[in-house]
């Protein structure tokens, strides 16, 4: 991919957007980008290796490996923008707020004059050799959504351009509050308190949110164009994480742009509970690194070069809340290093399959993303060629204490732990979210979820997950971002699949993960493959909400299935959060209330955990308490039946069934309606 273009943009623009776990470009309200159809000859496409998008062809499957399926409904949905068709199991789809008109190129016509005109503000200025198609598609590149942030009633959408912010008060009726735009790339938002955090890597990165850019590089001399160069350097230029005060939500304020070498792709907002004055954010840059005459201390070279190298670390931001705008990079974790000899490079990928033969193992010099759940003290890390555990109990200096790979893994991206911190599902984004990856021929454990047990700070490999129905040759599809869904008894995660649509996946047992309902659109366009989908779903206080790279937001609400009662549902609108950031995982608690235990009598009758009767008593039970509003006798014959569901518990041989069951006698020792 990267070899289509050269110089200066191949360097800072390319590997800041088509490199590591980015993105998609979005469409125009009419006619979204499109590139070259599948199949095109060289002289239609702009000729051999400088086409994006040249399909590639499905790998043969690997023995043992399957593809995905044909014949599922999702397989022959028709194309569209606004008018895709679309097929649901188990998701409502309430409905699509449209992008707004500040994140719009407003043009699908690669001799548009705006076209050139970002291309300009991004600092590529040697377009000879790019074809058309692919120069409309780095601009359209520029106005993408990215992931999202919630607190209280509010949505926050990031976008490549920028910030958006919702009223989600009617979910069904969510409203646009304000649309900040502020450029920089790939825009990944987190809120805390009165404060707003924001990923920016970009080159076209200006501390005063400019939307001019800098001054087009000159093109190269000849017979220098694919040598790598860094843009010039730049006073005003910035890349990092910027901090705004949204006390008035409509007029975000920016209040601090803190500094660093690779910019930020990504970044994690931390919270240590020993700490109530500060937060920190751990920033993960996977970009070029900037030269040192732009920002002093950096360097890219290896670290037996320059033991001082900005490769092969996270940094860690804190911010005084008091005093957001003395924010700054206070560690610099070699979390990569190998104890043992003390090198910085300590981990690599271990090579890998994907269907070349001369993989070779590559060192991890960076992370894409990074989860931390401050509850069990860790964080788990998707760092490019490998997974990795961290104990962050001092969150300024994040120890690493295990560290895993797979040859069956491209590029690790995000993590995702359960909620009593068992397991961590970890996502593979093979080819970048650029391509095509969910084809008949596609092998389920490449561009999937890994699913592994967590005991004692260790990972080990359980299974994999991916996204079962086949998608086009014109839809990007692999793993991306998602978060879990509340349903007490159960491990369950809505994920992002870009033009996969979303997945609700159950991982209640590790070893046989499966879908349990699903919500996809066709693709964008029948002949070409044109860039956009989900990049995140998440489920915020009862409802999913997705972040569409190429048409807006999308709004969704669960629906009972063989696989998901209403009253599983119900259970998991009891937990309400005042934020979610989802790379900052809370840990999820459930009130003790009758509709909870309903949930749990479901699942014990689905996996035939107690007899009928027993069943078909306490839902009887159940159901008396609540009509009696409650009344005190009733309530008392619901305690009653608590001992006997201990007893089953300490006799069960599922360990799921045991916990659902000593949560089911709880909460009937102490019903609540």
């Amino acid at each position: 991919m990267n070899r289509v273009l050269h110089g200066a943009f191949r360097a800072a623009v390319l590997a800041t957007i088509l490199g590591c776990g980015v993105t998609s470009p979005q469409a125009r309200a009419q006619r979204p980008l499109t590139g070259p159809r599948p199949g095109a000859s060289p002289s239609e496409s702009g000729g051999g290796d400088d086409n994006p998008f040249a399909p590639e062809p499905a790998p043969t499957l690997p023995p043992g490996m399957t593809g995905s399926d044909i014949s599922d409904p999702r397989a022959a949905l028709t194309a569209g923008l606004y008018d895709a068709g679309e097929g649901a199991v188990g998701i409502k789809h309430l409905m699509l707020f449209k992008k707004p008109d500040a994140f719009q190129l407003g043009t699908a016509e690669p001799d548009d004059p705006k076209v050139k005109q970002m291309l300009d503000r991004l600092g590529f200025s040697d377009t000879a050799k790019v074809p058309k198609p692919v120069q409309l598609l780095i601009a359209q590149l520029a106005f993408a959504n990215s992931d999202l942030a919630f607190q209280g009633n509010h949505l926050f959408q990031g976008n490549f351009y920028g910030v958006t912010i919702y009223d989600i008060s009617d979910p069904s009726k969510t409203t646009l509050l304000t649309s900040m735009v502020c450029p920089g790339g790939q825009g990944d938002v987190s809120v805390y308190k009165n404060l707003l955090f924001m990923s920016v890597e970009m080159p076209n990165g200006r501390l005063d949110c400019g939307t001019e850019g800098f001054p087009p590089e000159p093109p190269p001399e000849p017979g220098h164009e694919k040598e790598r160069r860094l843009p010039a350097a730049q006073k005003d230029r910035f890349r990092g994480v910027r901090i705004f005060d949204i006390s008035d939500i409509k007029k975000p304020k920016q209040v601090a742009a803190v500094q660093t070498c690779r910019g930020s792709h990504t970044h994690t907002l931390v919270i240590d509970p020993n700490d109530k004055n500060n937060a920190y954010i751990y920033v993960s840059g996977t970009s070029f690194v900037r030269q040192s005459e732009e920002l002093a201390g950096c360097s890219g070279e290896k670290p037996d070069k320059d033991p001082n190298t900005a490769l092969f670390r996270i940094d860690v931001i804190q911010v005084p809340l008091a005093a957001p705008q003395d924010a700054k990079v206070v560690s610099s974790p070699r979390v990569f290093i190998d104890a043992r000899t003390g090198a910085l490079n300590g981990l690599n990928s271990g090579g890998g399959i994907h269907g070349k033969s001369n993989n070779k193992p590559a060192d991890t010099d960076q992370c894409h993303d990074i989860t931390v759940y401050s509850a069990i003290g860790l964080a788990a890390g998707a760092c490019s060629g490998n997974g990795i555990l961290l104990d962050i109990k001092d969150p300024i200096h994040p120890k690493r204490v295990d560290a895993v790979n797979d040859p069956n893994y491209s590029y690790w991206h995000s993590a995702s732990f359960s909620n009593d911190g068992t397991k961590v599902v970890f996502t593979d984004e093979w080819g970048g979210g650029l391509g095509a990856r969910c084809r008949q021929n596609d092998p389920n454990r490449w561009g999937a979820d890994a699913i592994f047990r967590l005991k004692d700070d260790k990972l080990s490999l359980t299974g994999y997950y991916k996204m079962p129905a086949a998608q086009a040759d014109t839809e990007n599809c692999v793993a991306h971002n998602g978060s879990l869904v509340p349903v007490p008894g159960r491990d369950i995660e809505v994920q992002a699949w870009y033009q996969g649509g979303i997945s609700v996946m159950d991982f209640t047992d590790p070893v046989h993960p499966f879908e349990i309902a699903y919500f996809d659109r066709g693709p964008i366009d029948p002949k070409m493959l044109v860039l956009g989908g989900e990049w995140s779903a998440y489920w915020y206080n009862g409802f999913i909400y997705g972040s569409e790279i190429a048409r807006g937001l999308d709004v969704f609400e669960l629906t009972p299935t063989k696989f998901l009662t209403q009253n599983e549902i119900d259970a998991a609108k009891t937990v309400q959060v005042t934020e979610l950031n989802v790379q900052n995982q809370q840990k999820l608690a459930w009130p003790e209330r009758l509709v909870v235990a309903k949930a749990y009598l479901d699942q014990l009758s689905r996996s035939e955990a107690l007899p009928p009767d027993q069943i078909a008593a306490l839902r009887k039970g159940i159901e008396t308490a609540e009509a009696s509003h409650m009344n005190k006798g009733k309530v008392a014959k619901l305690k009653q039946m608590a001992p006997a569901l201990d007893q089953s518990a300490a006799a069960a041989k599922d360990p799921a069934d045991a916990t659902r069951l000593r949560a089911l006698a709880d909460i009937l020792k102490h019903p609540s309606a």
